[in-house]
């Protein structure tokens, strides 16, 4: 049994839709499988769960090679600096602080180890989950025009999503009653 089957059989019956809908977004959709599972793994670091993350990068084994989960740490990572700092920015909505250089270094974000587009959509997934909405509006922005497509980054915040929801469902399965 793979790592993720553990966890999804460790699911109580009230949240079974996670299972499938974990099973539905990593085994299909318009993004490669090595883009699923880097996304998803993306995702899982980026909401700090060790278990779910290890799980997801041991099932995508076979599509996460060296450079996808170097990328994956990576734009969990950024985007963990990026969302409190940009929505910071967002929200207050002063212009003192707008016009100020963020002197944040994303560097990764020019020069991934995998390709900018795949890099981009495992921002956007991590950009959605934050609730970021200028993040979210500069990476849609960046994948649009680097011809990714609107299905693509569907897709990439519906595995964010699922992620997010398969993590409280574990949550959810492990206490009593």
């Amino acid at each position: 049994m793979s790592a993720l089957d553990t966890l999804k059989e460790s699911l109580i019956d009230d949240t079974k839709d996670l299972r499938l809908n974990l099973g539905a977004v990593l085994g299909g959709g318009s993004l490669e499988p090595r883009q699923r599972y880097l996304v998803a793994l993306a995702s899982a670091l980026f909401l700090n769960d060790a278990e779910l993350a290890g799980a997801i990068r041991e099932d995508g084994a076979g599509h996460l090679d060296e450079a996808a989960v170097a990328d994956a740490k990576a734009a969990a990572s950024i985007m963990a600096m990026n969302t409190v700092y940009y929505r910071f920015r967002h929200m207050i909505g002063k212009e003192a602080y707008s016009h100020r250089q963020a002197g944040l270094r994303m560097g990764r974000m020019a020069r991934p180890a995998t390709d900018k587009a795949t890099f981009e959509l495992a921002s956007m997934a991590c950009a959605a989950l934050a609730g970021c909405e200028a993040c979210i509006k500069a990476h849609e922005e960046g994948l649009i025009k680097a011809g990714a497509g609107e299905e693509k980054v569907h897709d990439a915040v519906r595995i964010g999503a699922v992620v997010r929801g398969f993590q409280t469902a574990l949550v959810a399965s492990r206490l009593p009653g």
